[in-house]
């Protein structure tokens, strides 16, 4: 039976009278590409996986990883329109980029998920075939830790072999980091961020001061909440989402491969431990006890 083709006792129904008029815009053929291809650039995106073994785990694993690529530039390209918000001493749209930079975030932590349950044996199935790649590697996570005021001379020169990562890189080493836009704003706001926490060498590691700690202490303990208060918090929950983005890779690692060695000679679970306990944003933990 055909499509037009009526049941017994029922007039025939002829498809192209009944379909609406805009089925038939939506299944028109394209001249070339499609807009949403043209667009998002899916047929790029989709051609982009390449597993070199024949492991079951192997493309949930290069999928994972690339998606994580993804979050990490749409989370650096966030927190970079709020540094330069803050530096215009334009409050909201820094805090409209931190929200959206926190909702990049929660997603990125949920990609562990494909990954997380590795056992060993699944892993060490593909594992061999990557050779010295690892995720320390990735420039763009790079950039995030800069920016969050981890800086490292030697993470920087480890990109030296390819000129165009390494520039882009050093802009970030050199440049202040978020955090220090942030405070920067609240020296300008009156608030007594100390000479030498503002006007230190960008490219060393932030290290926690008891100046920026009696900052925050102003803020969060006032009789009435203080209207930079929800600024203290919204960092806080991107640096516990940093913290847990650590931890989560700390538990993906110790299932998958335990306490071997990194796959580009790092000590990996020790290394990856010893780096997930690094503070973000440290003085805004620390008043925490003050008030």
């Amino acid at each position: 039976m055909n499509d037009s083709t009526s049941a017994p006792g029922r007039p025939a129904v002829d498809e192209a009278v009944t379909r609406p008029a805009a089925d038939d815009a939506l299944t028109r053929p394209f001249a070339g590409a499609s807009p949403y291809d043209a667009y998002v650039r899916a047929s790029v995106l989709n051609g982009l996986q390449h597993p070199l073994t024949e492991a079951p785990d192997e493309m949930g694993f290069v999928v994972t990883t690339q998606v994580m690529e993804l979050w990490f530039t749409l989370i650096v390209h966030e927190w970079r329109v709020a540094g330069t918000a803050f530096a215009k001493d334009d409050l909201n749209a820094a805090m409209d980029a931190l929200v959206r930079s926190r909702r990049a975030l929660t997603a990125l932590n949920a990609t562990w998920g494909p990954l997380a349950a590795l056992t060993p044996t699944q892993f060490n199935g593909f594992r061999a075939a990557f050779g010295q790649a690892s995720g320390f590697q990735s420039a763009m996570y790079r950039h995030m830790e800069f920016l969050l005021g981890d800086k490292s001379a030697s993470m920087l020169r480890l990109h030296e072999g390819d000129p165009a990562v390494h520039e882009a890189l050093g802009d970030t080493h050199r440049e202040p980091s978020l955090y220090d836009e942030a405070l920067g704003f609240l020296h300008r706001r009156g608030l007594p961020v100390p000479d030498h926490v503002r006007e230190r060498d960008m490219t060393t590691p932030y290290r926690s001061d008891p100046g920026v700690v009696e900052v925050w202490r102003r803020i969060y303990s006032g009789p009435q909440a203080h209207p930079l208060l929800a600024l203290g918090e919204l960092l806080t929950d991107i640096a516990e989402l940093v913290q847990r983005w650590r931890f989560d890779h700390v538990m993906v690692v110790r299932r998958a491969m335990g306490a071997k060695s990194g796959s580009a000679g790092s000590t990996g679970l020790a290394w990856l431990e010893q780096r997930a306990v690094r503070p973000v944003f440290p003085e805004l933990w620390e008043v925490r006890g003050d008030v």
